[in-house]
């Protein structure tokens, strides 16, 4: 072999170990022995979780039509029916995330091995979304509810593009076996004035908007969480007084209620729950968990 042909190979040698280096290796397939997972990138892997953070579905209070709808589209998933991808969006502390944790143990109690698996992507790792479409894909006659908490995207981020691809625009799609849920403080994922910026200054306004917009229509199914008002705070409180069998009268717990949640500035069924969780504390009453 020439001088010439030796010099080629070598730097052949070292471009396609640079491409080694740049592209993540596949990441191994779990034993899937836990009911829920974290995805991580660098290196791509899937860390099982064994204790999920979750409260019972019948805790949660005040969401009953948003609790019913989701509980329903994630049992016909798991019966391997037609489901919605689904898109929980609205104020903080009303149960968004709690409600995604919540029915996925619904859906799985009693069952051995878990009928369905919870896979949760940090929004920062949205632009891995396709290998990790592509690792659960091959997971056999599994299902996983892929899911996001907190979604949202800003000014100049590009990442929406990932998701938009993969949910259901890309050649191949989403995978039969998955199903995405997420959370978000806002309808359309990202903010009005970023949406706006795009109508004034592109040649078509129609079509910049629609390329915004048209990430949350990826989503057929929208539950709205809006701000509570103090009477269904109360009525919350109450409720989770009753479940958990804290000895307290009506009067009482409304008063204290009332002063914790002054002092948190805000109602909420976060801040009921943690208004409970500090009475069960005081009157010795263990939470589930």
């Amino acid at each position: 072999m020439s001088e010439a042909a030796f010099a080629n190979a070598d730097a052949l040698t070292r471009i396609a170990e640079a491409l080694e280096r740049i592209s993540p290796p596949p990441a191994a397939m779990p034993d899937w022995s836990a009911e829920a997972y974290v995805w991580h990138v660098s290196p791509d892997r899937l860390e099982p979780v064994r204790r999920v953070a979750r409260v019972d579905l019948a805790l949660l209070r005040g969401i009953d039509r948003a609790r019913d709808t989701l509980l329903e589209n994630t049992r016909r998933f798991a019966q391997g029916l037609p489901a919605n991808n689904a898109l929980l969006w609205g104020a903080r502390g009303m149960g968004k995330s709690s409600l995604v944790k919540a029915a996925h143990a619904a859906v799985n109690a009693g069952a051995t091995p878990p009928r369905l698996i919870l896979v949760e992507i940090q929004r920062e790792d949205i632009p891995s979304i396709g290998r990790l479409m592509q690792l659960l894909r091959r997971a056999g006659d599994r299902r996983f509810i892929l899911f996001c908490d907190d979604l949202s995207f800003d000014h100049d981020d590009a990442h929406y593009k990932s998701l938009k691809a993969v949910l259901d625009g890309g050649v191949e799609g989403r995978p039969e076996n998955v199903i995405f849920y997420a959370t978000s403080n806002r309808r359309h994922l990202m903010p009005r004035d970023m949406i706006e910026n795009e109508r004034s200054s592109a040649i078509n306004p129609s079509e910049a908007t629609e390329e915004k917009v048209s990430l949350s229509d990826r989503f057929g199914l929208w539950l709205g969480f809006h701000p509570c008002s103090q009477d269904e705070f109360l009525e919350m409180v109450r409720g989770y007084r009753d479940a958990l069998g804290i000895e307290i009268d009506d009067e009482a717990l409304r008063a204290e209620a009332i002063e914790w949640r002054q002092t948190r500035g805000a109602v909420s069924g976060r801040v009921a729950w943690q208004f409970i969780t500090d009475l069960a504390g005081r009157k010795g009453v263990r939470l589930p968990g």
